[in-house]
């Protein structure tokens, strides 16, 4: 089965913001629009997916189970009661037999096995007791018996009171004395005290409404009673109000005495309504002229066959009354009544055809609680119909029955041959008379016509959204999720047109047939058909699958499990994985049922097996995968399950198939079996299942690079559990197999391995996922780790403080390393090996410092609360009581710099350590990435400070110098001379912040438990009480990890995670408070242990397997909105797409008239705010974007002269934007920004007038990892290629790396061969392969990225004496492009001809400041730099690249004061900036005091 995953595949990895045919047409795509874009694997907080469902199971409190039941008959026979008057004739039958044709004693006897029978045929496993004319006594032993068998269950008591008085009006019935001369009245209240609660109560006479009346009266009385002496009943108990209760009438209302009808006509529909319904058809319709009454009461069949008449007739009551109960009843009325007990539900369901019937006769049958009136709903037709068809065909079914010559049904006895239909005659009349061939019964196509009806809402709108109102989903039908507002297609907070209205949209109200289909599925020939449509009405969303759940399904599509039909796997499987997603706890009932066997079976099914195949298979084992991943999670029992059906092994294999979806829920799959279980990590560390994952964090896709590192983090002991509570912890288990040391390399190995592949990932969501894993290792070897911290922090202090270095801090790191190395042994192997480890440590601690200061909001909160937690360790730790330690001084200003660290790097004093770590950043000497002070340079101690501040990773960004990036949270606000920051620089630090991603959830947490307080701290004791060194605290705390271990390794409960029993240890290794002290000979503690009252924060909990459990819960049948005909957002680009063509068609024939005619003819101007440096205009919409000399970002509607939107970018202060794209502008567009710093961010929704709610950082990612030290650099410089969606990445690096928006990952990084920095990258229209690119030193240089990454370079181009300015392809001909350098001339190259240009021009003399060809004419523009000489205006040439002839000269006024010798940006070498329009013959050009003017071309 085709689930048109396709179409769902592109919308989810490509688009969400237009449809696909609509983006084909021009052959576009639009990047970084998919859901991972909009959460960042974080699931929608605010969706109709999160939101609390209806309890489909049934509430627990008011939960009924029938235990037993009494059935009280008094009847008196032959002797009417004095209250009632009888008419002549009237009706006499009960239980369908006629009292006085029997013996009275019999007659009763015959009434009450009959009554038997027809309540057994509603459930036959409770044990029925017939009551025949109880007295007093005998009433009140039996219902005292039936409790105390019944337990905390439902006793049922139905009451016949047709041969005694009516009820009075307070609340009696009645009974009789021994002797049967008095009736005795019975109370209520006393009924109530023998049957207790809760119960069933049947009232089957006169005035019965007095009975329902006083016994919810009394009933109130005793529970109000008990909660105000006891306050509540005791668990197990339920209130009197729960019971149930069902009356015949109304309390001023007589039973009908119609002589057609039975006397017990309320009993007769309660318990044989297909007998009486037929008679009741037969007295309100004209038959057809050859039937009779007779031999309808002849209709062959079983009710309990529904291949037989009358079987086919019950089967469509059922389905009908429980249609008219779902559409007419509240949901948890209906859910109370008809999904909790068979005998309850059979009842209430029959209840509404007595209402039907007896409400024509002037009787009101009524219940508690009270339900809406259904006695007129339009289905009753649908069954009046299914009675006539099946009826038509009685003639030819008794004629040639058996006992076709018998057309009167035969009495006799009483009780054999009651006035039951069906009870005499052939069950099926399968055989006729001899010689003649039976005649067949043609089945009613009721099911048929219904499916047909429920075909035609789904395929005609039914599944389409609308507005709230009579036709969409009624709130008490649509769980709580509806009134908070619902998110289409599961993308909360937004899509890529995200408009008003489309906030109002609810689903439609549900079609009438879905009981029906329920039904349906009991049917071997309806069943395949019923289950694809069923598919496709669970696939609309949550609230679909809700009320499926709710109407029943559960039991009906838990035994299709046992069904052997391979036609019925696919859409199984696709309604299982919707209902795994929707309700988790459904795990439960897989594994006790088994039904888990069948999804591993089918997850297990290999290629070569053609007998077994199944279409669309990767898909369909993806579900399969994704239901045993729920089954394992957080359940012990799933998970072992799982793992004897080799589920963990198919999961393995699957790890290598060709599609997405299979490999990330194998791997998913995978983290979920081995979750918290350490057996079967024992067993997939035999498999290598560790290492087969890591090749992974390379995969094409960030959901399957996510989900790996997901697997890899549950490994290493991260929680996989839904609950918040469960933290996770104790690594990757025991390990019992593996020697202690190996245990330990390969959970380093592992993390080191993964960080190594994924630090630089350019998805955020694959970042979050590796600090996860790196928690877990901090978690178990928190040692090893505040030994590089404290190494780090003495390194960077010794390279600070170069030239008045201590005494006491020379060589304190470089011979602690080397003594550690020399004591812990002798042999080279041995050395290496721990020198390896610790320097794997070391780089890990290096990542998680860079990560601090991650551009992503949620990936620098996460870091930063571990890199705290290892920094409160260290604080605690006894290198804080070291004579020779720095750490009890205040931090170094990050912007301090000792005299010699010009001629000594940061690297060099590391590489001079043992530890060969390199940093992660060499550090540029020009200009330096300054940093405003933080709130630690303010603080006198260390100590203090880190308990003062909000982040000790702001303490740590300060002294990690220029290695880790700032942070964007580091604003450019003055320090405060006081403690902390003021309110203005609050003020200003707030507004230096970019916008926030669309769900930045991410919560900061500090390692101190309780809050700072102002109070001073004590002072450690004084360095001199201790005689030890910073080797004797290494090997404390490296031994403490150990001991760690061994505790860990010597539980002896392998399956399951268990805190293991640490006897002496000094209590629970899991937190630092509780750590184990390591002693030296002076008995003085050593390790962490001096750690008290440190919160346990790690390892962080991940959300990713929520968020991608969301995907079975969006619909994948259904169109999204924006590819829904007729929808706001498929208009809307529908609209846009023919605005950009005809904007397309009407540029054409400017092309050729704009290189002949002067190009100075105003458009608008604009003042800006800054010097506009770096501009972008958008090709369709009239916008404008402009980076200024810092970090701000403003889009203006030029067309308007209005500023739409502004915000800071976050690049650190001292750095600029150097490079500005606007990328998917033929849906929109997304502002792709790269700064000096590495790093490139791309925002969304910057147009507020289309309403897709707040400015948002779509994603951020350093593009640069390797920026050299150059004197005057470029910082970054991007060029982005719609057509493939490449974004190429030069600057202040030696190679130029190629990214792809596809699968966000690095593709290539090409060797540049040049210590220039690059200075412009401009990609070949032609070709996806080639691109240019220009340099510092004046070289042009081809790539070819089809080539080797070392030797890519193709062409070398030397004419330009200077840095080149911009190099462009000329617009008209393809081999040819145009460069022009800072020298002022500009050059023409042809790119088949030899390396030398092939028209040369020097334009400025004095040095040029921009240049620029325009994408569509064959016209470049030039403008002059500003000199000592000249400053005050700036010459403007435009060109015809036809002829070279100059079109516009212009002198245009700069607007500055005074001349300044240093550009704004010292990596930007100009002070104003050129753009043309993409499309349009026009251009911009920006001044430095922040004019922005519009011009274009004179057109006739």
């Amino acid at each position: 089965m085709q689930h048109g995953r396709n179409a769902q595949c592109l919308r989810d990895r490509v688009t969400s913001e237009v449809g696909s045919d609509t983006i084909s047409k021009r052959g576009w795509i639009p990047y970084w629009s998919a859901k991972r874009h909009l959460t960042c694997g974080n699931p929608s907080p605010h969706s109709a997916y999160s939101s609390k469902l209806f309890p489909w199971r049934g509430s627990a409190p008011a939960k009924l189970k029938t235990a037993n039941a009494a059935l009280v008959l008094c009847l008196n026979i032959d002797v009417d009661p004095p209250d009632v008057i009888k008419t002549s004739p009237c009706a006499v039958l009960e239980c369908w037999v006629d009292p006085h044709t029997l013996p009275s004693h019999k007659a009763l006897e015959a009434i009450g096995t009959n009554l038997q029978h027809q309540f057994e045929g509603l459930s036959l496993k409770i044990p029925y007791k017939p009551i025949l004319d109880p007295s007093y006594e005998d009433l009140r032993r039996f219902c005292m018996t039936l409790r105390k068998q019944a337990k905390d269950d439902t006793v049922c008591f139905y009451y016949n009171g047709h041969g005694v008085p009516k009820p009075t009006p307070s609340g009696e019935l009645w009974c009789f004395n021994r002797n049967y001369t008095q009736y005795i009245p019975v109370s209520l209240m006393e009924l109530q005290s023998w049957l207790g609660s809760p119960g069933v109560y049947i009232w089957d006479c006169s005035a019965a409404g007095n009975l329902l009346t006083n016994f919810n009266n009394f009933a109130e009385r005793r529970d109000q009673e008990v909660f105000n002496t006891r306050g509540g009943y005791p668990d197990g108990m339920q209130p009197y109000m729960h019971s149930l209760q069902l009356a015949a009438c109304l309390a001023h209302e007589q039973l009908p005495s119609c002589p057609e009808l039975p006397a017990d006509i309320f009993t007769s529909c309660l318990t044989s309504p297909i007998d009486i319904a037929l008679r009741y058809f037969i007295m309100t319709h004209l038959l057809p002229n050859n039937i009779t009454p007779d031999m309808v009461m002849q209709l062959p069949g079983d009710l309990k066959d529904r291949r037989t008449p009358l079987g086919e007739l019950n089967w469509i009551f059922t389905a009908i009354t429980d249609t008219i109960a779902w559409t007419t009843f509240p949901r948890d009325l209906f859910t109370r009544l008809y999904r909790s007990d068979l005998l309850i539900a059979s009842l209430f369901r029959n209840f509404l055809l007595a209402e039907r019937i007896m409400k024509n006769y002037h009787c009101t049958p009524h219940t508690y609680p009270p339900l809406p009136p259904t006695n007129t709903h339009p289905l009753w037709s649908a069954w009046d119909l299914a009675v006539d068809t099946c009826l038509r065909q009685l003639p030819d079914l008794l004629a040639k029955a058996p006992n076709a010559g018998n057309t009167t049904p035969s009495l006799g006895p009483a009780v054999a041959r009651t006035g039951r239909i069906g009870q005499q005659g052939s069950r099926g009349g399968t055989t006729g008379p001899q010689g003649e061939k039976p005649y067949q019964y043609v089945p009613s196509r009721f099911f048929a016509d219904q499916l047909t009806a429920f075909e035609v809402w789904i395929s005609r709108g039914g599944s389409a959204l609308t507005k709230r109102g009579p036709l969409s989903l009624p709130v008490q039908n649509g769980g709580a999720g509806f009134e908070d507002g619902l998110v289409i297609d599961g993308n909360a907070g937004g899509k890529g047109l995200n408009t008003s209205h489309s906030d109002d949209l609810v689903p439609r109200k549900p079609p009438d047939q879905l009981p029906i289909v329920l039904q349906v599925l009991l049917s071997q020939p309806h069943r395949l058909r019923a289950l694809i449509l069923l598919s496709q009405f669970v696939d609309l969303g949550p609230w679909a699958v809700n009320l499926v759940l709710t109407i029943g399904i559960f039991p009906y599509i838990s035994k299709l499990l046992q069904a052997a039909g391979q036609d019925l796997r696919p859409v199984l499987i696709f309604i299982w994985a919707r209902i795994m997603a929707v309700d988790p706890s459904v795990q439960v009932d897989l594994h006790n049922t088994g039904g888990f066997k069948y999804f591993a079976n089918v997850l297990g099914l290999t290629d070569d097996q053609p007998q077994h195949a199944l279409p669309n298979s990767s898909e369909h084992k993806a579900m399969c995968a994704f239901i045993l991943a729920t089954v394992a999670r957080d359940f012990y029992h799933g998970q072992m399950a799982c793992w004897r059906e080799r589920v963990f092994d198919s999961c393995f294999e699957k790890l290598k198939e060709g599609d997405f979806l299979l490999r990330q829920w194998s791997a998913l799959c995978i983290a979920q079996i081995w979750e918290g279980n350490d057996e079967i990590k024992v067993y997939g560390v035999d498999r290598g299942t560790q290492d087969k994952l890591i090749p992974l964090l390379s995969d094409a896709s960030p959901e399957v690079r996510a989900a790996a590192m997901y697997a890899l983090g549950t490994f290493m002991g991260a929680s996989g559990s839904a609950d918040p509570a469960k933290q996770g912890g104790g690594g990757s288990g025991t390990q019992y197999q593996l020697e202690e040391r190996t245990h330990f390399r390969m959970e380093v190995a592992v993390v080191t391995g993964a960080t190594v592949v994924a630090k630089e990932d350019a998805s955020p969501m694959v970042r979050k996922e590796l600090l996860v894993l790196i928690s877990c290792l901090v978690k178990e070897w928190r040692g090893y780790f505040v030994v590089c911290a404290w190494i780090y922090w003495e390194e960077d202090r010794k390279w600070r403080t170069e030239m008045n270095p201590q005494p006491h801090e020379e060589e304190v790191t470089s011979q602690a390393m080397s003594e550690w190395l020399d004591s812990v042994s002798d042999d080279d192997v041995a050395r290496e090996e721990n020198r390896v480890v610790l320097s794997s440590f070391f780089t890990i601690f290096v990542a998680l410092l860079e990560l601090t200061v991650d551009p992503y909001h949620e990936v620098a909160t996460n870091a930063q609360t571990i890199t705290d937690y290892i920094m409160a360790l260290l604080l605690a730790s006894p290198f804080y009581r070291l004579d020779c330690t720095t750490l009890d001084s205040a931090p170094i200003s990050p912007n301090y710099r000792g005299p010699a660290a010009a001629s000594h790097t940061r690297g060099q004093s590391l590489q001079s350590s043992p530890l060969t770590a390199r940093p992660p950043t060499p550090v540029t000497t020009r200009p330096s990435l300054k940093r405003a002070d933080t709130v630690s340079s303010t603080f006198s101690g260390v100590a203090s400070t880190l308990r003062r501040t909000s982040s000790f990773a702001s303490v740590l960004r300060s002294f990690a110098g220029g290695i880790a990036f700032p942070s964007v949270e580091e604003g450019r606000a003055p320090s405060s001379p006081l403690p902390g920051f003021s309110t203005a620089s609050r003020l200003d630090a707030a507004q230096s912040r970019p916008p926030s991603p669309n769900f930045n959830l991410a919560q900061y947490t500090s390692p101190y438990s309780r809050p700072p307080t102002p109070t001073k701290t004590p002072l450690p004791p004084s360095p001199t009480e201790y005689d030890y060194t910073p080797l004797n605290v290494m090997e404390a705390l490296m031994e403490e990890d150990m001991v760690r271990l061994r505790a860990r390794r010597r539980s002896s409960v392998h399956g399951r995670r268990h805190t293991p029993d640490l006897g002496g240890l000094n209590g629970d290794l899991s937190s630092p408070s509780g750590s184990t002290f390591s002693t030296d000979s002076g008995s003085v503690p050593l390790g962490c242990g001096t750690g008290n009252g440190l919160r346990d924060v790690l390892p962080l909990k991940s959300s990713f397997f929520d968020w991608c459990c969301e995907y079975f819960k969006e619909p994948q049948m259904r169109q999204a909105e924006a590819d829904e005909p007729g929808s706001v957002e498929y208009n809307y680009q529908v609209w846009r797409q023919q605005r950009n063509e005809q904007l397309i068609a009407e540029a054409q024939p400017k092309t050729t008239q704009a290189e002949r005619v002067q190009w100075d003819k105003p458009v608008t101007s604009l003042q800006v705010g800054g010097n506009p440096l770096s501009m972008a205009l958008h090709s369709y919409d009239p916008h404008l974007v402009v980076a200024n000399d810092t970090d701000t970002i403003s889009i203006w509607d030029w067309s308007q002269r209005k500023r739409l939107n502004h915000f800071c970018n976050g690049n650190p202060h001292g750095t600029s934007i150097t490079s500005l794209h606007i990328i998917n502008q033929d849906v929109g567009g997304i502002i792709i920004a790269g700064s000096a710093d590495g790093i490139v961010r791309l925002y969304r929704n910057y147009d507020p007038a289309l309403d897709q709610g707040p400015l948002q950082m779509v994603s951020s990612f350093r593009a640069l990892d390797e920026m050299i030290s150059v004197r005057r650099g470029s910082g970054i410089i991007m060029d982005w290629k719609q057509v493939g969606g490449s974004l190429l990445v030069g600057g202040d690096s030696r190679i130029i790396g190629v990214w792809d928006a596809h699968t966000e990952l690095l593709l290539q990084n090409l060797e540049t061969h040049s210590e220039s920095p690059v200075t412009t990258i401009v990609s070949d229209n032609g070709s996806p392969s080639t691109f240019m690119a220009g340099f510092a030193d004046g070289a042009i240089k081809m790539f070819d990225r089809r080539l080797e990454e070392d030797d890519a370079i193709v062409r070398t181009y030397y004419s330009h004496p200077s840095w080149v300015q911009n190099v462009k392809y000329h617009p008209r001909y393809s081999g040819q492009f145009l460069s022009a350098s800072l020298a002022g001339d500009v050059r023409l190259w042809d790119v088949r001809g030899p390396e030398r240009p092939i028209h040369a021009l020097d334009l400025h003399p004095g040095g040029l400041s921009t240049f620029d060809v325009h994408p569509q004419t064959a016209v470049f523009a030039t403008t002059s730099a500003l000199t000592p000489a000249n400053w005050r205006h700036q010459q403007l040439l435009l060109h015809s690249l036809a002829d070279f002839n100059v079109l516009s000269s212009m002198m245009l006024p700069t607007g500055l004061p005074v001349y300044s010798p240093r550009p704004p940006s010292p990596y930007i070498p100009r002070y104003t900036s050129f753009a043309f329009h993409p499309l349009d013959m026009m251009y911009a050009i920006g001044e430095p005091d922040g004019t922005v003017k519009l011009m274009g071309c004179k057109l006739s």
